[in-house]
């Protein structure tokens, strides 16, 4: 039996916001060789050669993830936080907590994040061995930054293994997934 609240599924599903250090050189790097150099020195850009001068850029990136468990445990797909030197958190709620990532698996995509927070909603695990073809799903998640989005869909199989020979059983759905929604739960209608 289900005891949990009505829309407490959605409620646990999360905003994720990803900092990465990144250096760069400033300008374009031609060569006084290359064709183009002349071309962009006409115009006021004026092409650096090898070895111009680095900088530090921010680099953000945006994805989704869920609770697990009332104490701060979430997931969310391990190339969204992969690299991130910070991670943000923002709860339906409009809290927003630093998250530190725990652990990843890039075989299986998957990243374990904590936040220090407690009594908050969780998404109830189900069982991949019970989801049934043809069966009604959801999506949940923020993309392009919109906040609690869903989009629907079937289930086409289970336990499926990409053509590499690597087994990673997954779900197969036609539910749209758009950038943004990585790491976002796909719920069943017991919101499992």
């Amino acid at each position: 039996e289900d005891h949990s609240a009505p829309g407490e599924p959605v409620n646990a599903v999360v905003a994720i916001d990803v900092t990465q250090k990144v250096r760069r050189s400033r300008g374009l790097e031609l060569s006084e060789d290359d064709p183009f150099y002349e071309f962009f020195r006409r115009f006021g850009q004026v092409p650096r050669g090898r070895g111009a001068p680095e900088r530090e850029f921010d680099q953000q990136s945006v994805g989704s993830g869920f609770i697990i468990s009332a104490d701060g445990y979430l997931i969310t797909n391990a190339h969204v936080v992969d690299g991130a030197d910070e991670v943000t958190v923002k709860l339906t709620d409009k809290r927003e907590f630093k998250a530190k990532v725990l652990g990843l698996d890039t075989t299986s995509d998957v990243a374990v994040l904590k936040i220090d927070a407690k009594d908050l909603p969780a998404v109830k695990i189900g069982t991949a061995a019970n989801t049934r073809v043809g069966e009604w799903v959801l999506a949940i998640g923020s993309p392009f930054g919109f906040e609690s989005s869903a989009s629907a869909g079937i289930v086409s199989a289970h336990s499926r293994s990409l053509p590499d020979g690597s087994y990673v059983p997954f779900i197969q759905t036609d539910v749209a997934v758009n950038p943004g929604n990585s790491g976002g739960p796909l719920l069943n209608a017991a919101g499992q």
